[in-house]
């Protein structure tokens, strides 16, 4: 991710859309403030829960720059955005928008989640991307830390304990070369 003209990479954070409790809320803050400061963009669906507190992480912190924070929203409306998104991608494509953020993104971590959440993890086993569950967030992302999601592939939903430690995994995969999809017809990556 050097030289001038380098794209810079984006993580995409997922997780509950729904209220937090505090311990949740600040894990999510504290992964897109790390997320940033490590260099990376963020994107996530924009709205509420984990998508605020990453959002609001990533705008607080230090290396911050307009732009590092891309919402793709569910609606055609936005104004539907939380006020720390800089990009608002306004879909109109509902639930389907999730493959659309896992598609932009170079990797993904998910923060509990519910059946959303289980979507895009899905949808980025299938397209390739790297992707870490924090263990302590609940949810999906505690259920499927450190395992596969089936049999097809040798890879696995990576496991981290903290947002820093879940960055640091996400960028270093990143900077492995995954390869993107490209045209892969059926929606399944080839082996």
């Amino acid at each position: 991710m050097s030289g001038p003209h380098a794209r810079r990479p984006v993580l995409a954070v997922v997780g509950y859309a729904g209220e937090l409790a505090e311990p949740l809320a600040a894990l999510a803050a504290d992964a897109g403030r790390c997320a940033i400061e490590r260099g990376f963009r963020i994107a996530t669906g924009g709205l509420g829960g984990v998508m605020f507190a990453a959002s609001r992480g990533a705008r607080g912190a230090s290396a911050w720059r307009e732009g590092d924070v891309i919402g793709v929203l569910p609606s055609y409306d936005r104004s539907t955005a939380n006020p720390f998104v800089d990009i608002a991608i306004p879909t109109g494509l509902q639930l389907a928008r999730n493959i659309v953020l896992v598609a932009m993104s170079d990797a993904v971590l998910a923060i509990g989640g519910g059946a959303g959440t289980l979507s895009e993890i899905a949808f980025a086993w299938q397209l390739g991307k790297p992707t870490i569950a924090l263990v302590g967030g609940g949810g999906w992302s505690a259920e499927l830390a450190g395992r596969a999601l089936d049999g097809r592939f040798a890879t696995q939903v990576f496991a981290a304990e903290t947002a820093s430690e879940a960055v640091e995994l996400a960028w270093q995969l990143v900077l492995g070369g995954t390869t993107e999809p490209g045209e892969i017809g059926s929606g399944w990556r080839l082996p």
